[in-house]
């Protein structure tokens, strides 16, 4: 499991503009307007072949000027509580803030490491502003500047010293299946259906699970650990701001599984939330099935299940072959069936295709749809196999990889999965020079 940093601080000190360039893509939208980030972000980054998973916080206050102040707190709790590592970002042009004091405050009394990035620092004069940071107490800095990446190396360098070492987990051999989705959707009903007995307390307040607890199972003749990622193990001085704490929480259940079932509340339809945790797994290159609970309070017309089911798969696009089963865990309708459907999306995830195989298969279906020509130039390929991950992972080698656009991995993905099977998994296809 990779280690988690937070990236913390109060809003418009360029949090979202380190995060693209840790994770080396705009992914959060970037906006000189207060508190613009919306959206879930969680990447994935690695420096000197170290990896780790990094969250904006900032991505998850929402609400007015007003209501920031006692939200950055809980963020910053939150991220001390849950993180390894954590970035705190301040802005040099605005100087120290009550509301940066406010922040570092808290972060004085953490057992972890924190790393004082001064953002914005992109000339002499501004380094010799950041000397006023001293004053925060948090001793030695960072000056960066995120728009375009000076100092980010030193900052990368320093951080992934003290990242926590992987530990060597003895292997787990039996499949792991984590139960995510946002607080309240029913993963404990679920979870207590299938075990039959009420190994979790159920009630109607969102986020009730305390820790994320795991059950060893068996159906089918199958056994595998199902982990019920609830998880939201409440330290009484956090407030909860469920958002974050679910995504925080679904990170490292995901991270550490082979299948997430991602169920989601009928009664509330396809959420921000639900997409959030649904592209976490899809990053981390997961198996996935999604379990529409509570399918017993909607109301029925002749289309309802095909319309609803549709609407998910717009959302998930284009990563669309993924199984969706409507259950009811109160009644306990198709629970069985998830089970089973999650126990062929592990052994989809886990197929080997032998390489004469693949290529007696792949090689005439690309000689008659070859890759686009590009400036006249014509792209081969000679030779594809399958690469030795957990995941399934394709490299076909060609004269021009370089050329070979998304559009047509796309295409070769979809035929992989139509003559091989890989509904609810991941695909990666490469091209490599030969």
């Amino acid at each position: 499991m990779s280690a988690i940093v937070a990236i913390v601080g109060r809003p418009n000190v360029g949090k979202s503009t380190l995060f693209n360039r840790l994770i080396k893509r705009r992914e959060a939208i970037v906006d000189a307007v207060s508190g613009v980030t919306r959206d879930r972000h969680y990447g994935k980054s690695d420096w000197n072949g170290k990896e780790f998973s990094l969250i904006d916080t900032g991505g998850y206050i929402v609400g007015s000027d007003d209501i920031f102040e006692q939200e950055i707190d809980k963020q910053v709790e939150l991220a001390i509580d849950e993180a390894d590592v954590i970035i705190f970002v301040v802005d040099v042009e605005t100087g120290v803030t009550g509301m940066d004091e406010e922040v570092a405050q808290l972060l004085r009394q953490v057992k972890k490491p924190v790393f004082l990035a001064i953002n914005k620092v992109d000339n002499a004069m501004r380094e010799a502003d950041a000397v006023e940071f001293y004053a925060l107490g948090l001793g030695e800095y960072y000056t960066i500047s995120s728009s375009n990446g000076s100092g980010t190396g030193d900052l990368l360098d320093a951080l992934v010293e003290v990242l926590p070492e992987k530990e060597d987990v003895e292997e787990e051999t039996l499949p792991r299946f984590a139960v995510v989705g946002r607080p309240n959707a029913g993963k404990s009903s679920f979870i207590n259906a299938l075990i039959g007995e009420d190994r979790y307390i159920v009630t109607d307040i969102a986020g009730t699970t305390r820790d994320s607890n795991d059950t060893r199972y068996n159906r089918f003749g199958f056994e595998f650990n199902l982990v019920d990622t609830a998880g939201i193990r409440r330290k009484s001085k956090v407030k909860e701001d469920l958002e974050f704490y679910s995504v925080m929480r679904s990170v490292r259940a995901i991270e550490h599984s082979d299948v997430c079932i991602l169920v989601i509340d009928a009664t509330r339809g396809f959420e921000g939330q639900d997409t959030n945790i649904f592209w976490l797994a899809e990053r981390n290159r997961k198996g996935v099935v999604i379990l529409v609970n509570k399918w017993d309070l909607v109301e029925k017309e002749t289309n309802t299940t095909k319309e609803f089911e549709q609407r998910i798969r717009h959302e998930i696009a284009p990563f669309t072959d993924v199984p969706i089963i409507f259950i009811s865990a109160l009644t306990k309708q198709r629970i069985y069936k998830a089970i089973e459907t999650a126990v062929e999306v592990y052994n989809n995830r886990s197929k080997r295709i032998a390489t004469s195989k693949l290529n007696e298969v792949m090689l005439p279906i690309i000689e008659k749809t070859p890759p686009p020509a590009h400036k006249d130039k014509y792209i081969k390929v000679k030779f594809c196999t399958q690469l030795p991950t957990p995941m399934p992972q394709f490299v076909f080698f060609a004269n021009l990889p370089q050329y070979v656009k998304d559009p047509y991995k796309r295409f070769i993905e979809n035929k992989l999965r139509k003559h091989f099977d890989f509904h609810g998994v991941p695909v990666q296809v490469y091209f490599r020079k030969k």
